[in-house]
């Protein structure tokens, strides 16, 4: 799942985030889910979690349930426009919010809020997505992101001194109207190699993206697929998912990269992609330490122990989502009637316990959300809509929902056997996992 956003340019402008006195940097732990980086904001005393987005203008709020209670300060109504293939949403402006990040605060912070309750990241994800952060941090601090340790640091510019380690490589940071790029090259077929300028987008969680240009020497490979690319603040992306021979950043060089050509039908609400080649998405960016410096315009890059992971391909063609709750019953005896210790935690938070030793849990209710055609889970019967309850004999409700993906999905010429419930009717469907370019 990607999620994508761009939103019109703000003329209003915010204060700026301050630490304590005497304080050098926040250091703030962050949850990797799906190559995004999950962090904890106190939004006006209550607590949330927003996507770190370098690809975002100005936050924006979404996903609030009815449980969900907060204030927000000098409303007035606005529209704004995302990627994808809808118009634009009616949106509220509101200034004079506190924003807490650690001890980093900001009290007079510009947000937006979509009350459109069809974005909701959350069930994708697997867990709760309050909104989107981006740009007004990367302005303030230094940021350094490291994705294998999984935390951020906000340094204070004036304070900042940059460190100096082997293998670290400086590029320069291209920010035009509040986003960055930067510069690299492509390895198309033959080794040709391609200069392009990349939006660097924390709030992908695909590889790269980039746009078709035959005079470039940008056409779509051969060998690709139809996919759903990513959902934006106005509907689904939609575009051709293939791979290249390899990118390169600096001297730092990927092989075999994933990459997809979005529709850019889809791109309308920009007004003009300039120079700008496509996107360098999560996938790409969590094989390194990231330091983003706004002021000096550099982004420095060393990589960590994520670099040489080969990139992740739904051989599956199966998407999945949390789709509510539902009602499982496990015995706790043995077939003797001897108790059975129970030495895992249940990833439901509501059980009870019946005298026959027959517990009773509330568990999230994963379904198949898309399928692609021709893909071996279309070609093996799965339906969108199918209640997944076993990967491979597993019970599905004792793991996160990208472990379940990851099992479904797991290496090219691996049977998997899909343990599912269709119209209160338990099936089982087999299939086998294949390169999807060859």
């Amino acid at each position: 799942m990607v999620f994508l956003i761009w939103c019109f340019p703000v003329v209003l402008f915010s204060q700026n985030y301050e630490l304590p006195i005497g304080e050098k940097y926040q250091k703030i732990k962050f949850k990797l889910v799906n190559n995004l980086i999950i962090v904890p904001i106190e939004v006006n005393g209550t607590n949330l979690s927003f996507i770190l987005d370098s690809g975002v203008n100005k936050p924006i709020l979404f996903n609030l349930s009815d449980k969900d209670s907060i204030q927000i300060n000098n409303v007035s109504e606005i529209a704004i426009k995302g990627l994808g293939e809808g118009d634009a949403i009616d949106a509220l402006s509101s200034s004079g919010n506190v924003f807490k990040i650690g001890k980093a605060i900001n009290n007079d912070q510009l947000l937006y809020v979509v009350m459109d309750k069809e974005l909701n990241l959350s069930p994708r994800l697997g867990l709760p997505v309050h909104g989107i952060i981006g740009y007004d941090l990367f302005r303030d601090f230094v940021v350094e992101i490291n994705y294998s340790s999984k935390f951020i640091k906000l340094h204070f510019p004036e304070l900042y001194k940059r460190p100096k380690k082997a293998r670290t490589q400086t590029l320069p940071l291209h920010i035009v109207q509040n986003k960055a790029y930067v510069q690299g090259h492509v390895l198309m077929k033959n080794k040709h190699s391609i200069p392009v300028k990349l939006l660097v987008d924390s709030g992908s969680s695909d590889a790269i993206w980039l746009f078709e240009d035959i005079g470039k020497g940008l056409g779509v490979p051969k060998n690709n697929y139809e996919d759903f690319l990513g959902q934006g603040l106005s509907g689904s992306v939609f575009g051709k998912r293939t791979k290249i021979e390899g990118i390169s950043l600096g001297s730092f060089q990927l092989k075999d990269a994933k990459v997809a050509f979005p529709d850019l039908q889809y791109f309308n609400s920009i007004t003009s992609l300039g120079d700008r080649n496509g996107s360098l998405g999560g996938e790409v960016l969590k094989r390194f330490t990231l330091v983003f410096n706004y002021r000096e315009r550099t982004l420095s890059l060393r990589k960590n122990a994520l670099f040489n992971r080969p990139f992740d391909f739904n051989l599956s063609g199966i998407d999945i989502q949390h789709n509510g709750v539902r009602y499982i019953s496990e015995s706790l005896a043995d077939p003797r009637g001897l108790v059975v210790k129970d030495s895992g935690k249940s990833f439901g938070d509501v059980q009870l316990l019946f005298e026959n030793r027959t517990r009773l849990s509330v568990v999230p209710e994963i379904i198949v959300s898309g399928i692609r055609a021709g893909s071996p889970g279309h070609e093996a019967g799965l339906q969108e809509g199918d209640v997944i309850l076993a990967v491979n004999g597993k019970k599905i409700h004792k793991y996160k929902l990208q472990q379940i993906l990851h099992m479904l999905n797991e290496k090219e010429g691996k049977r998997v056997k899909v343990l599912i419930e269709r119209y209160q009717r338990d099936m089982l469907i087999t299939y086998v996992l294949k390169d999807v370019f060859k």
